[in-house]
């Protein structure tokens, strides 16, 4: 995930910290410098929902738009599994759900 915040900030005309802190505690959300700076400058491990919204409703936007996906770097992270020449793709089982029951004759 990518953290969106300034250049959602930007597009209202935000362009301090100091300034979305004000707008923030203004909509009821008291945010320290030190959190303030980590949200602005940085991408947060966590964030509260409730904070979340608020900072949506301060800047007219939806967590969507604060929170991009990169499913690039999903694919990155997996495990790369080096095949051996000639040998063959394991197949994965497949899981059943409730009763084992045979197929019904054709």
């Amino acid at each position: 995930m990518r953290w969106n915040l300034r250049l959602r900030a930007a597009e209202k005309g935000i362009w301090k910290s100091t300034e979305m802190r004000r707008l923030l505690a203004d909509a009821g959300l008291e945010i320290s410098a030190g959190k303030m700076s980590g949200l602005w400058t940085g991408t947060p491990t966590t964030i509260r929902l409730d904070d979340l919204d608020v900072i949506c409703s301060v800047l007219g936007c939806s967590p969507a738009d604060l929170l991009i996906c990169e499913p690039e770097q999903v694919a990155a992270r997996r495990p790369q599994r080096v095949q051996a020449v000639g040998e063959q793709q394991p197949v994965a089982p497949v899981a059943r759900l409730g009763r084992q029951r045979s197929t019904p004759p054709a």
